[in-house]
């Protein structure tokens, strides 16, 4: 049961994500994301320069003119979204926590799907696939894709990408746009993303928190890992120990970026504490530069 506070949240991101599409990224949407093929649409008459491959010769047997049929993309596509909802997900330090980052993601993705004809499916996982919510269109889908994401409580804490990858796989045979939304702390996940890039048009959505980047100095803290729950008492007053506990998330990050750019897999690292909408813009349009 949905609580007040909850349908709130769900409004407030529904509000901003739909202003953002309607003002600013629809257009990118559709310039980046194509549809699957060419459809015909109509015949009209040739043009000198018209492509003679084209050319409609039973049109132009009864008309005795030239004519040549024309083509329109065909536009729907299936948007999946999957969402990672192991225990690291509920981690912030500024602004908002990474589960909720990703709750306004998939907001703002999935009215974009749906303002250009597009159906929407969600995907949520931990080390186990906890919800499938099947493609579909309009607008209260979009406000139950939000609702999904930001009110799921995980059964599991870990996380398996390269299961839910696979899953992807068994539900959407067909070639969809996919969203993977995790903050990637995970291993083995290489070969499913390279089986899913070859099958869908993937595209890695990184979740990072400035407080793993550079940890201030606090004192004695007691860390608890969100995915496996062993605590550890950390002293950062050793600026030392700080540095390495930033250097392993740095490590981390930089393998996964070889590896995107390896895969020629689209990847985008967007941070809990800034404005995704200007990052995500400039994402769009530089993909849009290469097709």
């Amino acid at each position: 049961m949905l609580t007040a506070e909850l349908i709130r949240r769900i409004r407030r991101i529904e509000i901003t994500t739909r202003r953002a599409v309607e003002d600013v990224l629809a257009g990118q949407y559709h310039s980046v994301f194509k549809g699957r093929g060419m459809v015909f649409d109509e015949v009209r008459p040739y043009q000198p320069g018209d492509d003679i491959r084209v050319i409609d010769w039973n049109v132009t047997a009864r008309m005795n003119d030239l004519f040549v049929k024309q083509f329109i993309e065909e536009r729907e596509l299936t948007v999946m979204l999957l969402v990672d909802a192991s225990g690291s997900q509920a981690f912030g330090s500024r602004g908002r926590m990474k589960n909720e980052l990703a709750a306004e993601l998939s907001g703002l993705l999935a009215y974009s799907a749906i303002k250009n004809n597009d159906r929407v499916g969600l995907i949520i996982f931990s080390d186990q696939v906890e919800k499938f919510v099947p493609p579909k269109k309009g607008r209260k889908h979009v406000l139950r894709v939000i609702s999904e994401v930001l009110s799921h409580r995980p059964r599991s804490r870990g996380t398996d990408i390269a299961g839910a990858l696979q899953f992807l796989s068994r539900v959407s045979r067909r070639k969809s746009v996919a969203f993977l939304l995790s903050d990637f702390l995970a291993e083995g996940f290489a070969t499913a993303l390279k089986v899913a890039n070859r099958r869908h048009d993937l595209v890695c959505i990184r979740l990072i928190d400035p407080l793993e980047e550079s940890l201030p100095g606090l004192g004695l803290v007691s860390f608890q890992d969100a995915e496996s729950g062993r605590t550890v008492l950390f002293d950062t007053t050793r600026p030392a120990a700080r540095r390495q506990l930033s250097d392993w998330f740095a490590e981390q990050r930089q393998r996964h970026t070889r590896l995107f750019r390896q895969l020629r897999l689209d990847s985008i690292d967007l941070y809990t504490n800034q404005d995704y909408l200007r990052p995500l813009v400039l994402f769009f349009q530089r993909r849009a530069s290469r097709r």
